[in-house]
């Protein structure tokens, strides 16, 4: 029988603790983490590392066996080393911002870069870059340390009584026109309940909370000779969909005319047809729009619809060579995603065709006639291969993209397809700073890190598209289990530490 080794989550928190001092308010701790030329000493990182693995291990096995209260006790304890791991990371990551750690090397915020050096969603990137922000003191120019601008909330983030997403919410909550009314005593108070309150509610009932407490203390609302209008909000958000075709629109819209002039136009094309009509409103309307874009492609003027990428905007559809054999069942929109046959046959009564052959790894192969600067029809094959910027984890869509010569046109860079990428803007201007390279491998783009990110500097390339897979034969046994049963690799962890000590 295996024996339960009892680890207390006070004791994961020591070891997390062995190398630096966990105390947000001390701005400058933090530093000592590096040594005078910029870099972290590995020695030191990899062996308080070893030391957390360790003590992660003996929970994993404290787990085997375990009863209910043991397992409840578990789950606490890895919440709570959760929790220093994500303050100890946000104390980094004040530090290395004070340092300008990541703008040196061409980013302009921290949180793209830590979405590529930790592979992070952008809304968890941003939620760390808010903490350091807002619970960490800062330095001013004359050398004087400043408290951090939510004394409270540190306080118990520093304790481990409340959690990263907490924290993100209790500034947003202050952050809002109705807070910045508030006298400082009075918005100190405000904070200091919030902090209060955030060990014994959710985020969401945090927020809820607090934002009615904001209106109850600003109940006057704004002065009488504050003639600022509360800022309006008109977005829409074009959010394809991950996994299958078409996508969606998210708008909101508290421009009454802005809403109007659309609500009027989409009214007009929405009307049934006929006695007989049995589409939906919502089905209508979602046609009108449609229908109402479709004719300003076609026929609005440069000035309605402006060049994106380069060129004219357009629907585009690309069909690969097998498809097209047999009979172009399916095509593929910039934006939509895989068409259906109906859909496909409909784009082709009134299209012009321009060739493209695509290889059986998306490679474009043959291109119609080309008349741009970058041909158009050059810039149309970088479109079928790249599909948007070509920046692994960047979903820009091809009108929000340009292109890249990977030996630049002044060193005898040639218009061909293999020394062109497509970038976004923000990609395009990191790609020129040292750090990053592009380079066509099998006849796709592929980016390597700079070293910083992963010293290996592996290649890393956009997802690329699922292919059948033949089913496999029942009488194959299925391989052996690896010892990483997860295959899960952050960034450059496993090479900067190595294997976990024994």
């Amino acid at each position: 029988m295996t024996s339960v080794i009892e680890v207390s989550a006070e004791r994961l928190g020591d070891i997390l603790c062995a190398e630096w001092s966990l105390t947000c308010d001390d701005g400058l701790y933090y530093e000592h983490a590096f040594d005078y030329d910029g870099r972290m000493s590995a020695v030191r990182v990899a062996a308080a590392h070893d030391r957390l693995i360790v003590a992660v291990e003996e929970l994993r096995e404290a787990a085997v066996g375990a009863g209910d209260a043991e397992q409840i006790s578990l789950l606490v304890a890895c919440e709570a080393a959760r929790r220093r791991l994500d303050h100890l990371s946000v104390g980094v990551l004040a530090a290395a911002e004070r340092r300008d750690v990541f703008t040196s090397r061409g980013y302009k915020t921290s949180t793209s870069a830590l979405a590529d050096l930790l592979g992070w969603e952008r809304h968890e990137a941003r939620r760390h870059a808010t903490a350091a922000d807002n619970v960490v003191g800062k330095t001013a120019l004359d050398g004087t340390v400043l408290p951090p601008r939510l004394p409270a909330t540190t306080e118990v983030f520093d304790a481990g009584r409340t959690s990263l997403r907490h924290v993100e919410v209790v500034a947003k909550v202050l952050g809002t026109r109705a807070a910045d009314r508030l006298t400082p005593a009075v918005w100190a108070a405000a904070e200091a309940e919030l902090a209060a309150k955030s060990s014994g509610y959710t985020p969401a009932e945090l927020q809820a909370w607090g934002t009615e407490l904001i209106d109850k203390l600003d109940q006057d609302g704004p002065e009488p000779d504050d003639d600022r209008p509360e800022p309006e909000i008109n977005e829409l958000r074009l959010v394809r969909h991950r996994n299958r075709p078409g996508g969606k629109l998210l708008g909101r819209f508290d421009d009454a005319a802005m809403f109007d002039t659309i609500a009027t136009v989409i009214d007009a094309k929405s009307k049934p047809t006929s006695a007989d009509e049995t589409r939906e409103p919502a089905q209508r309307q979602a046609e009108a729009l449609a229908e109402v874009c479709g004719y300003a492609l076609a026929h609005g003027p440069t000035a309605l619809v402006p060049e994106t990428g380069g060129r004219r905007p357009q629907i585009s559809v690309i069909v690969r060579l097998e498809d097209l054999e047999a009979r172009a069942r399916s095509g593929m929109l910039d934006f939509g995603g895989q068409t259906s046959p109906e859909t496909l046959r409909m784009l082709a009564c009134d299209a012009a065709v321009i060739p493209i052959v695509m290889g059986g790894k998306g490679q474009p192969l043959d291109v119609g006639r080309a008349t741009r600067t970058i041909p158009d029809g050059l810039r149309r094959a970088v479109t079928a291969r790249d599909r948007g910027c070509a920046h692994p984890g960047c979903d820009r869509p091809p009108s929000w993209a340009e292109i890249h010569h990977i030996l630049p046109w002044e060193d005898g860079g040639e218009h061909r397809i293999e020394n062109l990428v497509m970038l976004c803007r923000r990609h395009h201007r990191l790609i020129h700073h040292p750090g990053w390279t592009v380079r066509i491998r099998d006849g796709l783009p592929e980016f390597l890190p700079p070293a910083w990110i992963d010293p290996s500097r592996t290649p890393r390339r956009q997802p690329g598209p699922v292919i059948d897979v033949p089913e496999q034969r029942r009488d194959v046994q299925p391989a052996p289990a690896r010892d990483n049963a997860t295959g899960v690799r952050i960034a450059n962890l496993d090479d900067l530490f190595g294997a976990p000590a024994t």
